[in-house]
């Protein structure tokens, strides 16, 4: 039995916040880091990032805004923010979805969110909003960060393959910008720099329409555990992105035994790798000596709106979707651990 990722939704919100949090960061800086925080912005690949917190004279840090004055909000603030935005980005992916194709009666419900908590849960939240039945089964992956899309989407194709009539309906959905940290260092700032809002929702069922998701895989690098962190604070969740991830990265991919596990010893013609900076694309790029026009999805989708974590790959599979087919995919994501997470795929025709 195969289970096939028949159509991808998507959403973000209205207000783009990339550029304010660029003259934000740059107050917090001493003038001989902003020359460099520039030149990193600048080459970071992107150019908006969205927020579910309200346009206020601006952006969340103008006056009236969410981050108006320090001390930020603290967690229960931002939580309360989450129960209310999060829900509805993800409704709106599913309603782009839906634009595609039916969703007929949906059997089972999995959500991936890392970037709030809410009892009950998001699932329980859509699934009434959806008007669901009771009986729908529901998975909430959670904290699992960038790679918990592939989770997401692997366990929906665990249910397919052992109940052949399942309909399930995957929603990732994250609002990393409730997370803003009133820090000085250049580090922590351009970690905050890549990331924004965004939804998906995808509809995986034995029909053969979309990507067939085949064989997944999974890998943690060794000794990596601090190269990507969340920190729940006082203060929302802080991220730890460390500057040597990319060339960790480089290093793994470089392994012909890896390689030949992520591919199964067949060179792919599609690569839908997470895009969770440009640094970490040039590594993947570098390291597999792949053709510059490989990850250009994934480099869109970056540019368009950040680093979206569990949502952006999903963004990038629904891109190559509406491109050419697919003989042999990889799907490829990073995230805390430091792991390696994916699936192969192929176009149903």
């Amino acid at each position: 039995m195969t289970a096939y990722l028949n159509a991808i939704g998507t959403a973000v919100p209205p207000h783009d916040i990339h550029d304010a949090f660029i003259a934000w960061a740059r107050t917090r800086l001493p003038e001989r880091e902003r020359k460099l925080f520039d030149r990193m912005a600048t080459r970071s690949g992107i150019g908006h990032r969205w927020s579910v917190l309200p346009d206020v004279n601006g952006s969340p840090v103008d006056p009236g805004g969410f981050y108006a004055s320090e001390p930020h909000p603290g967690t229960a603030e931002r939580m309360t923010l989450y129960a209310q935005a999060a829900p509805t980005l993800a409704l709106a992916a599913i309603d782009d979805l839906a634009q595609q194709m039916p969703l007929g009666a949906i059997t089972h419900l999995v959500v991936a969110s890392c970037t709030g908590f809410v009892a009950p849960g998001i699932d329980q939240i859509i699934a009434a909003r959806l008007g669901l039945e009771p009986s729908v089964e529901r998975l909430l992956v959670g904290f699992m960060g960038c790679y918990a899309a592939v989770a997401a989407l692997r366990s929906a194709r665990h249910i397919v393959r052992s109940e052949p009539d399942a309909r399930v309906l995957v929603v990732t959905v994250e609002l990393s910008t409730l997370h803003l940290q009133a820090v000085d260092g250049l580090e922590p700032l351009l970690a905050m720099l890549q990331f924004g809002d965004g939804a998906a929702a995808a509809l995986v069922t034995a029909e053969p329409a979309g990507f067939a998701i085949e064989r997944p895989f999974a890998t943690t690098l060794p000794d990596s555990a601090e190269l990507i962190r969340w920190n729940v604070t006082d203060h929302g969740f802080a991220m730890h992105l460390s500057g040597e991830i990319p060339g960790r990265i480089g290093v793994a991919l470089a392994d012909p035994a890896l390689v030949s596990t992520l591919t199964e010893g067949t060179p792919p013609d599609c690569w839908a790798v997470h895009a969770g900076g440009r640094s970490i694309l040039d590594a993947v790029e570098q390291a597999l000596a792949l053709d510059p026009t490989t990850l250009a999805a994934s480099r869109d989708v970056l540019a368009a709106n950040g680093n979206m974590s569990s949502a952006t790959l999903m963004f990038v599979l629904a891109r190559l979707l509406a491109g050419a087919p697919v003989r042999h995919g990889v799907a490829l994501a990073f995230g805390p651990g430091l792991a390696a997470e994916g699936f192969g795929f192929r176009s149903a025709a």
